[in-house]
């Protein structure tokens, strides 16, 4: 168990356990279940007819918007089996069909929901509480939708025990839930609004150093890192995975008994070009 003295001790970081999973029948009544109890918080009645693939939508676009504060506990066993079944019909990649080099570098495309590293980094928004757009495609969204109810409610108890919102550079760690990996680490990187200035850039290395850092106090042995900030916050992507690749290089020369392995995660095939060309020149 990996346990702090700061404000992350206010929540659970023990592994969380992995539920049976569903058959096919069971993933529909239990997508059936979740939105008459999401429509019922609202206020609603679940009187319509749809197709199981618009109530599942439904119950991920409801779960953006939903506060943050207790769930019952049936629903959190049903809704865990669902989410985990999901989880492990999307594919779950293991760090050992990744090819890491001389560095215990390692570049893979797809989506980061999927890979089983001991953590994933989530670039989050300052109030570190994910997205509330309903099944918007930002990474945030991905990571909370696919986890779970409680990862919001474990990111809310951090933030109402440090008692503002998440400054930029920072990392804080809480349990994956229902993702592959076990953890989760949430950083808050620097938004660019007409050009980039060296304040950010050392933000962006802050993200990078911060995550590096809680994954080592840990005892981590895998991180994947998603391309921060490249996003709506609109860091160039080039020079972003500069920044990246060059900080992580720079952590792991100064921490030469550390074997954490890194995984460069990235969804576009644009960003994929970028870092492939830099990792060869290393």
């Amino acid at each position: 168990m990996y346990s702090l003295n700061g404000v992350e001790s206010v929540v659970d970081l023990t592994p969380y356990p992995r539920p049976a999973l569903c058959n096919a029948e069971e993933k529909i009544a239990a997508t059936d279940t979740l939105l008459k109890y999401l429509l019922r918080e609202r206020g609603m009645i679940a009187a319509f007819s749809a197709t199981p693939e618009k109530k599942r939508a439904l119950v991920r676009g409801y779960m953006n918007e939903r506060p943050a504060h207790p769930i019952p506990a049936d629903i959190i066993s049903l809704q865990d089996r669902l989410f985990w079944t999901e989880s492990v019909e999307k594919g779950i990649v293991s760090m050992e069909e990744l090819s890491f080099d001389a560095h215990g570098f390692a570049l893979w495309q797809g989506d980061i929901t999927r890979l089983a590293a001991d953590a994933v980094v989530n670039a989050a928004n300052s109030g570190m509480l994910g997205c509330f757009l309903p099944n918007h495609n930002c990474i945030d969204n991905a990571i909370h939708s696919a986890a779970g109810m409680q990862l919001r409610d474990d990111c809310a108890k951090i933030i109402a025990a440090q008692g503002h919102e998440e400054a930029v550079g920072d990392c804080k760690i809480t349990r994956a839930f229902n993702l592959p990996c076990k953890y989760v680490l949430h950083t808050v990187g620097p938004m660019i609004r007409r050009e980039v200035r060296e304040e950010d850039r050392a933000d962006l290395r802050a993200c990078y150093l911060s995550c590096l850092d809680t994954a080592e106090r840990a005892g981590l042995h895998s991180v994947a890192f998603c391309c921060i900030s490249t996003g709506v916050f609109s860091f160039p992507r080039g020079e972003a995975a500069e920044i990246a690749v060059g900080t992580v290089l720079k952590w792991k020369m100064r921490h030469a008994e550390s074997g954490l392995k890194i995984v460069f995660n990235t969804f576009l095939d644009a960003d994929t070009e970028i870092y492939r060309n830099i990792l060869k020149m290393m």
